[in-house]
């Protein structure tokens, strides 16, 4: 039986974009605005964050800014964040503190999944062995290593398991190296599947169309994943969540609302 009881839809900020970064040689001309998001998962055995998103100081301190955004590798420039966007700041709301976070579930290490760490530090930290490895090569430019290279209480993994009774990770690579998905079985109503970045959009998941990046050019990799989110999805009666898809978000966030 799920040890899930809430589950809250976090925004922690937006990013505009060419709709290729999402869909893969789709959309060139066409510019989205894509959420960043976050995911809280309160359970009978502690509090799970799903992502974390940017780093505020590095979107907010010009220096910061210059230094990780505004050069060839980030042609649309940084990330939009404010103040009350900060996890802290959201936990707050809900009467809770950083501290009162037990784990944190990384889908991958981009900046906009890891940028946060740095604010939970006390956390455990679980992210997929092929994913660290990646990430500290760099495998791309969406790596920052000041994210990661913190003294955080680490917990690599290295296949799909389940973190606690009706919440399950799921091995999606093909976006990343070790890029992980999460199916959560909720208290009421269908379970809920976090497709994390492999698939951004709904677009993504509809017509099977990888992401704009993908680890070495691996697209089939990223469409295997998307099929077996889909058949998962069938199989459990479950809806599946694309992760940086606006209209989506507006129409299924609640926060500070929760879901059960």
């Amino acid at each position: 039986m799920t040890q899930v009881s809430k589950f809250w839809s976090i925004l922690t900020g937006e990013h505009t974009y060419e709709k290729t970064l999402s869909t893969r040689n789709h959309g060139h001309g066409e510019i989205i605005k894509a959420p960043i998001m976050a995911y809280l998962i309160e359970t009978k055995n502690g509090r799970i964050l799903f992502d974390v998103g940017c780093d505020y100081q590095k979107i907010n301190q010009p220096e910061l800014k210059a230094q990780y955004y505004e050069h060839e590798g980030f042609p649309f420039g940084p990330p939009e964040m404010t103040e009350e966007q900060r996890l802290p700041n959201k936990l707050e709301i809900l009467g809770l503190k950083p501290q009162d976070i037990d784990m944190v579930f990384c889908s991958h290490l981009h900046f906009d999944h890891a940028g946060g760490l740095c604010e939970f530090c006390g956390a455990e930290v679980h992210v997929h062995q092929r994913e660290m490895q990646a990430a500290k090569e760099p495998a791309d430019d969406a790596y920052f290593a000041s994210d990661f290279d913190l003294p955080l209480n680490w917990k690599i993994q290295t296949g799909e398991y389940e973190l606690v009774p009706g919440v399950h990770a799921i091995e999606t690579p093909g976006h990343t190296a070790g890029h992980m998905s999460m199916m959560i079985e909720m208290p009421k109503g269908p379970p809920i599947i976090l497709a994390g970045d492999a698939a951004d959009l709904q677009e993504n998941i509809e017509q099977e169309i990888a992401p704009g990046l993908c680890w070495q050019d691996n697209e089939a990799l990223a469409i295997d994943s998307i099929r077996k989110l889909k058949t998962l999805s069938e199989k459990e009666k479950a809806n599946l969540w694309p992760n940086h898809d606006w209209q989506f978000y507006l129409q299924h966030n609640r926060f500070p609302k929760h879901f059960e």
